[in-house]
């Protein structure tokens, strides 16, 4: 337990490196400039609601859980994502929500999905 409480913030990290990255590929995908404030921009909307859903959900405790916490935080950070890109008045068409969607899906949930195959094989080893 000790080492989940410690860990955390390292795993929170890669969560929103990966937000990060989801931006600058669909700001290359649709050639818009690269610049981190660019790029910045286009991923502050999901950070915000990455953030929020996160800490709604006790990370210290959760923060690799597939089941339920990285299904909530995958759906709350696109969901809350949707709607300050919308409050920024920036754009939100049908093929970017189902993009970001589906990216974001890949990106958290896979990102729990490794970590958890990672910590049985270790389990496994240790004992």
């Amino acid at each position: 337990m000790a080492q989940k409480i410690r860990q955390w913030p390292a795993w929170v990290t890669i969560d929103l490196v990966l937000i990060v990255i989801f931006a600058l590929l669909g700001r290359r995908e649709h050639e818009h400039g690269l610049s981190l404030g660019g790029i910045l921009w286009t991923a502050l909307p999901f950070l915000i609601g990455y953030a929020i859903v996160t800490l709604a959900s006790r990370p210290w405790k959760t923060i690799n859980n597939l089941w339920p916490s990285g299904i909530l935080i995958w759906i709350g950070t696109v969901a809350l994502g949707i709607a300050l890109r919308l409050a920024f008045n920036d754009t939100a068409a049908v093929a970017f929500i189902i993009v970001a969607t589906l990216v974001l899906g890949l990106f958290l949930l896979g990102r729990r999905l490794v970590t958890g195959l990672i910590a049985k094989r270790s389990a496994k080893q240790q004992a």
